[in-house]
């Protein structure tokens, strides 16, 4: 068990307040670690056709992102780099993250691993991985007697 130190309402400053209420607000603790380590927001949606990865990865060239699959498992990783910074600025407030990432998927065996194919564009990375022939619904016809 830690031991928190107490702050009262009235030692807290107005960023303190705006920082709890962003966080809330956005849930950012699921995707950022204010300790420099971080990985892309995900979304997965699936068709008759294919399986769909869009990963947001703004501020990231394309060549500082790789992507793999392996023994079943899509890794989508790369390198958030740090601007350079102007020594006159003062900064009052950094929340933007850089560096390392790296998040992994496991693939279901209905996936042709050898056909995927990925798309970069306003900082949003589509990955489409198509499924095999026996995946896909197929409808029966129906005879009558």
């Amino acid at each position: 068990m830690a031991l928190v130190k107490f702050r009262q309402k009235s030692d807290l400053t107005p960023w303190d307040f705006m920082d709890r209420l962003t966080r809330s607000f956005f849930n950012t603790d699921d995707w950022l670690d204010f300790g420099g380590n971080w990985a892309p927001a995900v979304d997965i949606s699936e068709n008759d056709d294919e399986i769909i990865v869009r990963a947001e990865v703004p501020g990231i060239k394309k060549d500082d992102i790789k992507l793999t699959v392996h023994d079943g498992i899509l890794t989508i990783s790369g390198e958030k780099k740090q601007e350079k910074i102007d020594k006159e600025e003062n900064f009052y407030r950094t929340e933007r993250v850089f560096g390392s990432f790296s998040r992994s998927f496991s693939l279901p065996s209905t996936v042709k691993a050898d056909k995927v194919k990925a798309k970069y564009k306003d900082g949003i990375l589509s990955i489409s991985l198509p499924k095999v022939e026996e995946a896909k619904p197929k409808e029966i016809a129906i005879e009558a007697e």
